[in-house]
């Protein structure tokens, strides 16, 4: 077949951005709000007075425009401020087994749900619940299990710190540290590896290092469609005439060329798009531990590493330097798909350099040895210096705005004695100290069923998760599912053996409305800013709750003998900040502090050049070896997942992909042409995709500028290719960005 004649797929030849962005955000208004007056909310998000965008978590510029938002930003607000509603009456017209047969994007498109529900299994429906039932219900359950660890307490990243600080306070007054969350399944590696190096888990970099950076390293991640505000900060780096140096497997648009949506004069011109990419290099899945070697062996052989730094704030370079060299080109080449003149390339714009900033997302941490990949950065940037001065550092790119802040909060399986000791000052209580489930293990346990109990405080955990088989069995084999939402999805209509109740919340654009009057919350971004977010429109519902409420619910429940003013906390969210101060002292003044508009930054030592480690020094940590994966030989191919850009998470607004072509499917494998050419198929035909014993079946080949052995297909899709138990043993972080697999023509 020629690209042509294959259905839903046509090359997109336009920038990231410009009048396509401006069509998609059209599209998504007309769809889901009509002619809703609702609209004003796309003005009020990421403003001083307004909400945060409930997508991603790149951090607020300072407020020159009234449209700090972008294409995806507004697919989020419009998906939440939709007029469609999923009332009552729409469960009494469907079963649960008539929904189970909508796709994830029918379910979600449904609308808001307005009432909280329990399943019946009588009739198969879901039918409404009185709050007060539905809160008696869950602390019956989880009263009656034998004792706290058999409950598991998920968090997306979309609560909000007060939301996140009272579900971490609830399960650790009923007993447990079992906080699987979505840190687990995407930037865990960061969390784990960077403390290691350089004593804080969180990026050093702010928003304005980029205005002083020389060099910017893009590597495993797509802003065009992850964080498509990050194209703002690329372009003006970009027409400074900063070198941009990407390494990503595939091509991708976002990292080619934007046409910024907020400059007129750009828009009106044709074929006037800011050029990103100065150099782009196709590393092939899995080969960016190869790549990352071969740059810091050239910065060795050019006697380039910056010696007094080393000297006075480092520790183990002779260490890294001895694995270095042991390291052959040819091993590098052959695992990274890269020539040694290419790496090189990357190496001589690192080395000319005075300040370099690399950002990476999912691509570098979901491997089997993310851990290490990200130490690996670190070791390049600690080697000329690049960390805590201006303009230079390491920028971990976070997914879901304030996933970050969940964790600075509490939301953690492996939490310090300095936060448990808080909990205990602040309410007089002794939290457990046994380390508790992460995500992977939270499955296992619900499979062996030595947990009985799930509470899900946001997301979508049995899609998000590898193995959905296995997934769907771990929490139909529960007494006790609980699911916090705003909107229907897969993992709702996982039906418990005893009780399976929905609670509806208010989404983040919403008036919060207490008996101190309109509440506010916080979130922190992916540069340790902390800032308020108010929501302004009239929810959809008057049944709905805060999430904050709906904790301090199933709190009052569940523990009848709490330590804990849960009402006093709900009536005034200061109170719950002044809490939040007393547990992690870096929130100091928080209530205060909060008000300025623009809100704060929390401390990250690394970025003063204070090394948080045991022994005051960041730390060189080699990788022996240069195979992030193991050197799994199982197939032929390495598939990684990717997002497409109607898609956030698991969330799926539409069936368009505009910037690789596709449009209304997602049945599609990108491949390279040769590759495809050299097993005997070709652009357009049908392949099995199979990884083991498993098999997604009947996908198109799509043929894409992609690294050689490398092939990509949808998230959440493609995990049903990726065992439970295939993670990064030092995080837990699932390897969705390295999957060996074979390819067939499709029977």
């Amino acid at each position: 077949m020629t690209e042509e004649t294959t259905p839903g797929v046509e090359p997109y030849d336009g920038p990231a951005g410009g009048w396509g962005a401006l069509g998609a955000v059209a599209r998504a208004i007309r769809d889901q709000m009509g002619t809703s007056a609702d609209t004003r909310a796309l003005l009020q998000m990421n403003q001083p007075d307004g909400f945060d965008c409930p997508g991603c978590a790149w951090p607020d510029p300072k407020h020159t425009s009234s449209f700090e938002f972008c294409e995806n930003g507004a697919k989020a607000v419009t998906w939440e401020a939709t007029t469609k509603r999923v009332a009552p009456e729409f469960f009494a017209e469907h079963s649960v087994a008539d929904l189970w047969n909508w796709t994830d994007h029918m379910l979600e498109d449904a609308g808001r749900l307005t009432h909280p529900m329990r399943y019946d299994p009588a009739t198969d429906r879901y039918v409404p619940i009185a709050w007060d039932e539905a809160f008696a219900r869950i602390g019956a359950r989880m009263q009656a299990l034998d004792h706290a660890d058999q409950c598991e307490f998920y968090t997306s990243g979309r609560a909000s710190n007060e939301a996140a600080f009272l579900y971490q306070l609830l399960a650790r007054e009923f007993g447990t540290n079992n906080f699987p969350d979505c840190s687990n399944m995407c930037h865990e590696a960061t969390s784990v590896g960077l403390p290691q190096s350089i004593g804080v888990g969180k990026g050093t970099v702010t928003l304005e290092d980029f205005d002083y950076a020389d060099a910017i390293f893009c590597i495993g991640h797509n802003p065009g469609t992850n964080h498509p505000r990050m194209l703002t900060t690329l372009r003006a780096a970009a027409r400074r005439g900063v070198p941009i140096v990407v390494a990503n497997p595939l091509r991708e648009r976002g990292l080619e060329r934007f046409k910024s949506p907020q400059h007129a004069v750009e828009m009106l011109i044709p074929g006037d798009a800011t050029p990103l990419a100065s150099e782009y290099h196709l590393v092939k899945v899995g080969g960016d531990a190869a790549m990352l070697k071969g740059m810091m062996k050239a910065v060795l052989a050019a006697g380039a590493e910056d010696k007094a730094f080393i000297a006075e704030h480092t520790t183990g370079f002779e260490a890294l330097r001895a694995d270095i060299e042991a390291t052959g080109w040819d091993e590098i080449e052959r695992r990274s798909g890269l020539t040694r003149a290419a790496i090189e390339s990357m190496a001589a714009v690192y080395i000319k350099a005075e300040r370099v900033i690399l950002c990476y997302g999912m691509g570098i941490t979901q491997h089997r040895h993310g851990t290490e990949n990200v130490q690996q950065i670190a070791n390049l940037l600690l080697m000329r210096g690049n960390m805590g001065k201006p303009g230079a550092g390491i920028c971990p790119l976070r997914g879901h705005s304030n996933v970050q802040g969940d964790r600075t909060v509490g939301i953690t399986e492996i939490p310090n004695d300095a936060l448990l000791d808080g909990i205990e000052k602040a309410f007089g209580f002794a939290p457990p100290r046994k380390h508790g489930h992460n995500a992977v293990e939270s499955i296992a346990a619900m499979l062996d069923g030595s947990s009985r109990a799930f509470i899900g405080l946001g997301g979508n955990l049995a899609v998000a998760m590898p193995d959905p088989a296995a997934c769907f069995r771990a929490i139909r084999n529960l007494d006790l599912s609980v699911n916090i939402v705003t909107k229907l999805n897969r993992t709702c209509l996982l039906i418990a053996k005893g009780d399976t109740i929905i609670l509806p919340c208010l989404g983040r654009t919403e008036q919060d409305m207490q008996a101190s009057g309109p509440q506010w919350v916080t979130v922190e971004d992916s540069m340790s800013m902390v800032h308020a977010s108010r929501g302004k429109l009239k929810p959809v519902s008057p049944d709905l709750r805060s999430e904050p409420a709906i904790v301090a619910g199933i709190a009052r429940a569940a523990l009848p003998a709490t330590r804990v003013d849960w009402d006093g906390l709900i009536a005034n969210y200061d109170h719950i900040r002044d809490k939040i101060e007393i547990v992690f002292p870096d929130f100091r003044d928080f209530n205060a502090r909060i008000r300025t508009p623009g809100g704060f930054r929390l401390t990250v030592g690394a970025s003063t050049r204070t090394w948080n480690t045991p022994d005051g020094k960041a730390h060189f940590i080699p990788f022996p070896g240069i195979d992030e994966d193991d050197g799994r030989d199982d197939g032929p191919f390495t598939l990684t997942t990717i997002r497409s850009h109607d898609q956030y998470n698991t969330t799926i607004y539409g069936l368009d992909d505009r910037y690789r072509g596709i449009t209304g499917r997602r049945d599609v494998l990108f491949a390279h042409e040769d590759d495809l050419a050299a097993i005997g198929l070709a652009h357009g035909d049908k392949v099995d995709v199979i990884a083991g014993d498993r098999v997604l079946p009947g996908q198109t080949a799509v043929a894409h500028p992609i690294a050689r052995g490398s092939v990509a297909a949808y998230y959440p899709e493609a995990n049903l290719l990726l065992a439970i138990d295939d993670y990064d043993g030092k995080s837990g972080t699932p390897s969705y960005k390295s999957i060996a697999v074979r390819l067939r023509p499709a029977a």
